[in-house]
């Protein structure tokens, strides 16, 4: 049987045994949440050996090099001695500058990093609580123009991670971990094409960084903006949103309840082969946009799309 090590602790486990279950039955506290190599809570780095990695294109090649790798995607086929992810070693500090409930089941959470954080709108960066529970949120601040990291938390279920973002005060400390890009992106290329943001819930976060950044280079093209959430009261940037409208003359915003997503949908219509579709929520909600706008029309190549998986 191969042997595992952490630290001083060796553990005997059977052979193809995944990464992150050999760890967790032995006791060692790796944090996790999605298990499908989305939300890179359980990080570790291999020291001594090679484990077999399922999907090894989920980590950029330079965190590979340093030998990192997603314990929920791994098998042991060997002796093998890792190193989970330490957020005092191995983060970056950053202490929270902002927060508001700008709806009663989203709090808006600003930090400032002890450090310059280059990064893009549309990334995403992996929050460590004190009490050591990881979570990826998308970044829904514009670098350049916001002096802080703005996140977006859903607050309405109960979570290991929510319940201690509820407790947070101004001054509190929490530690930065991955910084990683998603699907989702602004081009300076798009410039003149029209261009259709499709939101639900707090997966507008991402949207509205990249809505900011479209408008701070001008985008030209017209922009429609859509976000769905479950009632009227949860649209939680609906005056920010209205405010940027009336400042720009290419933006439609559109806010629309669960119950009114679907005739609204129907009302889609592609005015230009050119158009290119930014969605983000819910994974369910994500489909409902993609087919719909398949249905009239936009390829799928000009879709992009970032999913919200479930977590706790």
């Amino acid at each position: 049987m191969p042997e595992l090590r952490v630290g001083a602790q060796q553990l005997q486990v059977a052979l193809q045994t995944n990464l992150l279950d050999a760890l967790l039955a032995g006791g060692v506290a790796v944090p996790y949440s999605c298990r499908a190599g989305s939300c890179h809570a359980c990080l570790v780095r291999c020291v001594e050996g090679e484990p077999q990695d399922l999907q090894p294109e989920a980590l950029a090649a330079d965190k590979r090099a340093e030998g990192w790798r997603l314990a929920c995607q791994c098998r042991v086929l060997g002796d093998l001695q890792v190193e989970p992810f330490d957020p005092q070693r191995d983060g970056l500090a950053a202490r929270v500058v902002d927060l508001d409930w700008p709806s009663p089941q989203v709090l808006r959470l600003r930090l400032q990093p002890a450090r310059p954080l280059r990064y893009r709108p549309g990334q995403h960066l992996l929050l460590w609580s004190e009490q050591g529970v990881a979570r990826p949120y998308s970044l829904a601040s514009v670098p350049g123009e916001d002096d802080w990291l703005e996140f977006h938390i859903d607050c309405r279920l109960p979570g290991a991670f929510c319940d201690a973002a509820r407790r947070l005060q101004v001054g509190d400390g929490l530690r930065l971990g991955e910084l990683r890009g998603g699907a989702l992106h602004y081009d300076a290329d798009w410039q003149t094409r029209p261009l259709w943001l499709l939101a639900a819930g707090t997966g507008l976060a991402p949207l509205y960084g990249l809505l900011r950044e479209a408008l701070r280079q001008e985008h030209q093209g017209a922009i429609r903006l859509l976000h769905v959430a479950h009632d009227a009261a949860e649209h939680y940037l609906a005056s920010e949103l209205q405010v940027l409208a009336a400042q720009h003359a290419n933006l439609q915003v559109e806010l629309v309840t669960a119950a009114q997503l679907p005739a609204a949908l129907a009302e889609l219509r592609l005015v230009s082969r050119q158009t290119l579709a930014l969605l983000c929520g819910h994974p369910k909600t994500v489909d409902s946009f993609a087919r719909r706008l398949y249905m009239a029309g936009l390829p799928r190549s000009q879709m992009l799309a970032d999913v919200f998986l479930t977590r706790t």
